[in-house]
């Protein structure tokens, strides 16, 4: 389903979504730091090159709220000379309240594809009973995402990961996986056809989570599938939560160091010519 709403009524539509926002100094500052990092995001890794259309994913969880808020309101301001518009993705889970988001966004007047898919069936019957899901369901969720982007004529899928949904994957990389790795933020797709921009990735989870409370986002609660324990992802959130406890800061540290690379300093051959280190002769 497809609204129609023209690109330029988006002016308006951040005007309604910031009409009842706090007036607080707590909550301009936090709305000014989340502008803040999405630019500092956007300009270091040239998100805005040959970009004229994003399709924003919203989920309709505190994240993807943000984010399209915060593209929303640099849009206004002039500092996103792209269109924007919102899809979600109906993978048809049980009790999925279908009408929170068309509502939502029709009332601000945010131009919005709704697509139905049911994937949820396909996991079920693909996965053993007492599986976790998300693995797939998100493999299937992104292959859909593409497939409407292209449709819609659009230049890159903007997902709303963040500051701690980066370190987590590092982090799953890392114990699971045996590599340093993680989410970029900027990936181009194995077609080659679209860029994945994550403008969140400075952006951390308790500034997006206060800022949803605040906007009083209509969030849909990501556990419609039922809610699943002890996954991998939940470990690395609570470690992350415990070393930020005890070491304040720590989650920025982190995140700097994956942006500052030493290849020499590692184990990989292939990035760092090792073979070629010698020592000067006496």
């Amino acid at each position: 389903m497809m609204n129609e709403l023209a690109e330029d009524t988006l002016p308006d539509a951040f005007q309604a979504l910031f009409a009842d926002a706090p007036s607080s100094v707590g909550f301009s500052k936090l709305r000014k730091r989340l502008l803040r990092q999405v630019r500092q995001a956007i300009a270091d890794f040239d998100m805005l090159k040959d970009q004229k259309r994003w399709l924003v994913a919203l989920s309709g969880g505190k994240d993807s709220y943000g984010l399209l808020a915060v593209l929303l309101e640099l849009k206004w301001r002039g500092l996103l000379p792209v269109d924007i518009l919102a899809c979600n993705l109906d993978q048809g889970q049980p009790n999925f309240p279908k009408h929170v988001l068309p509502d939502y966004l029709t009332k601000l007047g945010v131009p919005h594809r709704i697509e139905y898919r049911d994937t949820y069936s396909i996991v079920t019957e693909k996965l053993a009973p007492g599986s976790t899901y998300c693995a797939l369901c998100s493999r299937l969720r992104r292959g859909n995402l593409y497939r409407i982007a292209r449709e819609e004529g659009c230049d890159a899928l903007v997902l709303g990961h963040h500051r701690e949904d980066i370190l987590e994957t590092f982090f799953m990389n890392l114990f699971h996986g045996g590599k340093l790795a993680t989410m970029p933020a900027k990936l181009l797709n194995d077609e080659g056809d679209l860029m994945v921009l994550r403008p969140l990735a400075y952006a951390a989870e308790d500034d997006l989570a206060r800022f949803a409370e605040a906007m009083r986002f209509p969030i849909i609660p990501c556990d419609l599938c039922g809610s699943q324990d002890g996954l991998e992802r939940n470990t690395m959130k609570e470690m992350l939560s415990d070393m930020e406890a005890r070491m304040p800061g720590r989650k920025d540290v982190m995140l700097r160091a994956l942006s500052s690379v030493n290849p020499s300093h590692l184990l990989d051959p292939s990035l760092f010519d090792f073979s070629a280190l010698t020592a000067a002769k006496r």
